[in-house]
């Protein structure tokens, strides 16, 4: 989404304002670059625009993105356990305020971290999301904004709730 407005004064066009605010484009630019590709494009046109931008998520990727660069906050980066139990690479943001933590479950147990084949959420797990909650308890952090978006997983959270300490039991 983009929107101008024209500042007219003696008939001629002063300057255009634009706010370019865009999602991602899954799987090929973040919403920032999305962002600024669009910007590129306008300035390489005139100078005369004033262009701001604004990183934009619907709660899946990018979000963590969006909230950090949106609050002046940071990345920070974790090996935890994955769908499947292997160790995978993640990202979590903590936001400027330094008590909020930013996690998108897809770093964790996305369906990115999968082939096609391994692709059954009877066997994966969301473990990784609890270690990734217990990494932000430690440095501080005591709100939590969860992205569900692009999981692998349908076991509820209880892969979550386990790594965060609760047991589940059966009628055994």
């Amino acid at each position: 989404m983009f929107t101008g407005i024209f500042n007219r004064q003696n008939g001629r066009v002063r300057q255009l304002n634009i706010l370019i605010a865009m999602d991602s484009l899954k799987g090929s630019l973040s919403s920032i670059e999305a962002n600024r590709a669009i910007a590129e494009g306008f300035s390489a046109v005139s100078s005369d625009f004033n262009i701001q931008t604004v990183p934009v998520a619907d709660g899946g990727e990018g979000t963590v993105e969006a909230l950090v660069h949106a609050t002046n906050g940071q990345f920070i980066e974790k090996v935890v356990t994955g769908p499947l139990g292997k160790p995978v690479n993640a990202r979590f943001g903590i936001l400027g305020d330094k008590t909020t933590a930013v996690i998108e479950i897809a770093e964790a147990c996305g369906l990115p971290l999968l082939s096609v084949e391994e692709r059954n959420p009877l066997f994966t797990t969301s473990f990784g999301v609890g270690e990734l909650i217990l990494d932000a308890v430690e440095q501080g952090c005591q709100e939590f904004i969860i992205g569900l978006g692009g999981g692998a997983t349908n076991d509820t959270g209880v892969g979550m709730l386990q790594a965060l300490g609760c047991q589940f039991f059966n009628q055994e």
